[in-house]
């Protein structure tokens, strides 16, 4: 306790100058947390943008060729068909696969007096993993409804608010396009209202009630637990296939578009590691100045304290105990300021993420528990760095000549 209060005592003699060191370290470990939590709030907006997609998983859409092959023409329009999905639904590595058919835009969804306009998908029953739909009441679709061509229907959950209010609609009849549907479960989706408002039927009642033929939009399906450079050469497998079938160039990157979600998400993850490199290095170097600052008043410090130092060194005081005893000063300025700025700016992020309204580009910034430990662990060294050149200095005192100069 007395060690304690003589570093108090030693600070206050300059108080001006202590505080304003004070708040340098305090600011740099205030803006550390306060970027870091705003990286991770980026990062979270960034992978938000895959909350209701299977991020294991590729998706396959019909393009224009761009390029010359074996005779066709540049800028033919591919269509991609059931047997697309079957010989996709085949490849090794292919796990859930399904299919979408485009039921025409002027399909409106009736239910007794009350109409809507939703976006009716078909599909597979294995569309359910790809969108990550949660099922709420009832079923999804499944085998026996393709094979049958059943005519039924999956509602959203704006769609069953919409058209029933408060009413069960399992089991009702709702008319699509002039076709007669019976819903057969209801489902609620993470993507917000636009996913909500999807409306799902097979899509083989789809092709064969809308002159669909075998005709497919798109083609999704899940990887399993692949690497990116083993989903790429997935990828590039499709690419190979669908090239044979519909005669164009497999290096021709527009005749059929690729999206690799798994390849995507490592894309995030690598800015984001860059972007958080580019926070802590501007954190630091904002600690340092402030660590520059506790040096430069530990220097004048051991300075105005020469003759003091010697008279304890002439009473058998060792240099380590002399060093120990500056260090004790550096490290306790660093930690308590620092301390200080740790919790300002987690109470800042909280504020901040109370405050924050709901956007595409902050989702919940917030401080982790690694990054508050961190933060200590850094104040600690800090405090020793500050210390180590006025320590060493004290500790090379003469003592006689110290005690001269303090008589």
């Amino acid at each position: 306790m007395d060690r304690f209060i003589e570093i108090l005592q030693t600070l206050a003699r300059n108080g001006t100058r202590t505080a304003l060191t004070a708040l340098s370290v305090a600011w740099g470990i205030f803006m550390l947390v306060v970027l870091l939590a705003a990286g991770t709030g980026l990062e979270n907006a960034l992978l938000y943008q895959f909350r209701d997609d299977a991020v294991n998983s590729i998706w396959i859409w019909p393009g224009q060729t761009s390029r010359p092959w074996r005779g066709y023409r540049v800028g033919r329009r591919l269509q991609l068909t059931n047997a697309d999905h079957d010989a996709i639904a085949a490849l090794p590595g292919v796990e859930q696969i399904t299919s979408r058919f485009r039921v025409r835009s002027d399909s409106t969804i009736t239910y007794k007096d009350r109409v809507g306009d939703f976006d009716i998908r078909s599909c597979h029953p294995a569309h359910q993993y790809l969108e990550k739909t949660q099922i709420t009441s009832g079923r999804f679709l499944n085998e026996d409804d393709l094979a049958q061509r059943r005519k039924v229907v999956v509602l959203g959950a704006e769609v069953v608010r919409h058209l029933f209010r408060s009413q069960d609609p399992l089991g009702e009849w709702v008319d699509i396009g002039g076709v007669a549907y019976r819903v057969i479960g209801t489902f609620f989706d993470d993507g917000g209202l636009g996913e909500l408002s999807k409306v799902y039927v097979p899509i083989t009642t789809a092709q064969t009630a809308y002159g669909g033929g075998d005709r497919v939009n798109a083609i999704l399906f899940t990887i399993g637990d692949m690497t990116v450079a083993q989903s790429q050469e997935l990828a590039t497998e499709v690419r190979r296939t669908l090239a044979s079938r519909h005669n164009f160039d497999p290096a021709d990157l527009r005749a059929v578009r690729v999206r690799n979600n798994l390849e995507r998400v490592q894309s995030v993850t690598g800015t984001m590691k860059v972007i958080r490199a580019f926070l802590w290095l501007v954190g630091l170097g904002t600690i340092a100045a402030g660590v520059v600052g506790v040096g430069n008043i530990m220097l004048v410090s051991v300075a105005e304290r020469t003759g003091e130092i010697g008279l304890r060194k002439a009473l058998g005081a060792t240099p380590a105990r002399v060093v120990f005893e500056v260090l004790q000063e550096a490290v306790l300025l660093t930690s308590v300021s620092g301390y200080a700025g740790l919790v300002s700016g987690v109470v800042a992020v909280e504020i901040l993420e109370w405050s924050l309204p709901a956007n595409d580009y902050m989702q919940n910034p917030e401080v982790d528990l690694g990054v508050a430990f961190t933060a200590v662990g850094v104040l600690v060294v800090a405090g020793l760095a500050a210390g180590i050149i006025p320590a060493w200095r004290a500790a090379h005192i003469d003592a006689a000549h110290a005690i001269r100069e303090g008589a």
